[in-house]
């Protein structure tokens, strides 16, 4: 491992940097780490919380109160001061609290007018996401210098309007505004949650019960909140002839950065990052060079990471040809480790796929390389996950699918097949 920092970002490159005769591809996992000491050097950002509660008429009933509850508890551990504002979604988006398209700061008085205007709210009508997402975006953007979030919740599917619609608003919101997402129940489509929260540096979760709820909309926030480093870049160059084959955080989530990718000069390209508070995470970069005379080293790539314009760290991904099999033939556990999470979040999808279906017997082969998979690395989140939607004979270790299985517990396995089981600092 090579590192390098400055400026309280660290980057770390983990890779073999010997290549065989004649081998052209170069693989490195870069580990990010964005110290405390940055975190405590930034000057306060002014901040904005916007809570969308879906409040279609499937909402009905306990979802709703749970819907509440959650919303206000939320609300107990914003800060006073933070600007914040409620949104009711149906087939348009309605400003519940404080009754116009505008934020308020946090304070006693506020958040008890916010109870108040809760209790008044009633379920109907159906569901347009895009008008949620639009009228988060406008309040967003009338605090251009503040670090902009809002946790979606939903019970059901966007039925109220095309796609591309919805698409139109998430790509009119990046850059704007961070969004998680959370889905209550199992009447909700996962792919379009994942879509709005992969696309605003959110990540998409499920409540299978309403009572989950408040637990789940503090904890965000309280996550909101200790984000406080506006917008990091990711900067990636490369030298000529060479091409970037893939791009992809591994940790704590997987996610392709290919479509993030802005040029930003002669053989460079910019990935947005989005805010961050103290906390490192982890990219895979896949590179093709020219091959080089045994004895050549080269550089392939140069990573750094700028917030606006300021380089806060930089680190190297090298490459080495050799004639000697013992070195070119090394594994990094790292590239190893994360390689394999990303064929655990794979095959898990592919298998969940399979299964709705009906093919069985591609269901049963791809649920079984998971289970192993997850064993092999220590996933052991994603392997009880699987025990609720397989059975696994223990002395085997063969997989048989289970029947009558509650659709929100597929719906969990799925989301959480792109969240990654670490790695420690220095494997061995």
């Amino acid at each position: 491992m090579n590192s390098q920092s400055a400026e309280g970002i660290s980057i770390a490159v983990d890779q073999n940097e010997y290549l065989a005769e004649g081998s052209d591809t170069v693989h490195a996992i870069v580990t990010v780490t964005a110290t405390g000491d940055l975190v405590a050097a930034a000057p306060p950002a002014p901040r904005v919380e916007i809570l969308v509660i879906d409040c279609s008429s499937s909402m009905t009933g306990e979802r709703f109160q749970e819907a509440r509850k959650a919303t206000l508890a939320a609300l107990d551990v914003l800060p006073d001061g933070v600007e914040f504002a409620i949104v009711a979604g149906t087939e348009v988006a309605s400003h519940i609290y404080p009754g116009a398209p505008r934020t308020t700061p946090a304070n006693r008085a506020s958040r008890a007018a916010a109870r108040d205007a809760l209790s008044t709210l009633r379920a109907y009508g159906g569901t347009a996401m895009s008008t949620w997402l639009a009228a988060a975006r406008e309040l967003a953007q009338q605090h251009p210098t503040s670090i902009a979030h809002a946790i979606l919740l939903t019970d059901g599917k966007n039925e109220g309007e095309t796609r591309v619609e919805l698409d139109r608003q998430v790509e009119r919101a990046k850059g704007v505004f961070s969004c998680d997402c959370f889905g209550v129940g199992s009447d909700w489509n996962p792919e379009e949650l994942q879509h709005i929260a992969g696309a605003l540096f959110g990540r998409a979760e499920i409540a299978k019960k309403p009572k989950e709820l408040a637990a789940h909309f503090a904890a965000t926030m309280q996550s909101s909140m200790a984000k406080t480093i506006p917008d990091l870049t990711l900067r990636v160059w490369i030298p000529t002839g060479a091409e970037i084959r893939s791009i992809r955080q591994v940790a704590p989530t997987i996610e392709d950065f290919g479509q993030r990718r802005v040029d930003s000069g002669p053989r460079t390209g910019d990935y947005a990052l989005g805010a961050w508070g103290a906390e490192d995470r982890e990219y895979e970069l896949v590179v093709r060079v020219e091959p080089a005379p045994v004895g050549r080293e080269k550089l392939a790539a140069r990573v750094s990471v700028l917030a606006e314009d300021q380089m806060l760290g930089e680190g190297q991904v090298k490459a080495k040809w050799t004639d000697d099999l013992t070195l070119s033939t090394q594994i990094s556990k790292r590239v190893a480790h994360y390689t394999g999470q990303a064929e655990l979040a794979q095959v898990i999808q592919e298998g969940l796929a399979a299964r709705a279906d009906k093919d069985m017997a591609t269901a049963t082969a791809k649920l079984q390389r998971a289970v192993e998979l997850a064993k092999d690395s220590g996933h052991e989140g994603t392997a009880k996950l699987l025990r609720d939607v397989v059975d696994v004979d223990e002395r085997t270790g063969t997989v048989k699918l289970r029947q009558n299985v509650d659709p929100a517990d597929v719906m969990a396995l799925g989301l959480r097949s792109t969240k990654t089981a670490r790695l420690g600092k220095d494997p061995k």
